[in-house]
C-alpha cells in the first residue's frame, strides 16, 4: 500500500472518528448552569473543547486505520465476502 493511500485512508477514518465522538462529554448552558446569550439554541453546547475532540478522534482513528491495516494484509475480510448475492440468489 502506498504512503499516499494510507494518508488518505486514515484522514477517511480520522473524520469518521471525529463525527463518532462528538456528541461524548458534551453539556448544554442548563446542564451545567451556566448564563446563555441572548438568542442562543437551547441546545448548543456550553463546554465544547474542540482539542479534546481532536485527541480522542486521534486516538479511536488510529485504532481503526490499526484493524483495517492489518486485515489489508491478512485477509480477514475479501470482497468476496462481502458479495451478498451469494447468500441471497435472485
Amino acid at each position: 500500500m502506498k504512503i499516499t493511500s494510507i494518508i488518505a485512508i486514515y484522514g477517511l477514518f480520522w473524520v469518521m472518528a471525529a463525527f463518532i465522538v462528538l456528541p461524548f462529554g458534551v453539556r448544554t448552558h442548563d446542564e451545567l448552569g451556566q448564563e446563555k446569550v441572548l438568542g442562543q439554541a437551547d441546545s448548543a453546547p456550553g463546554n465544547f473543547n474542540p482539542r479534546k475532540i481532536a485527541i480522542r478522534a486521534t486516538i479511536l482513528s488510529a485504532a481503526m486505520f490499526a484493524f483495517f491495516y492489518a486485515n489489508y494484509f491478512n485477509g480477514w475480510i475479501t470482497v468476496a465476502d462481502l458479495d451478498l448475492t451469494t447468500y441471497f440468489p435472485h
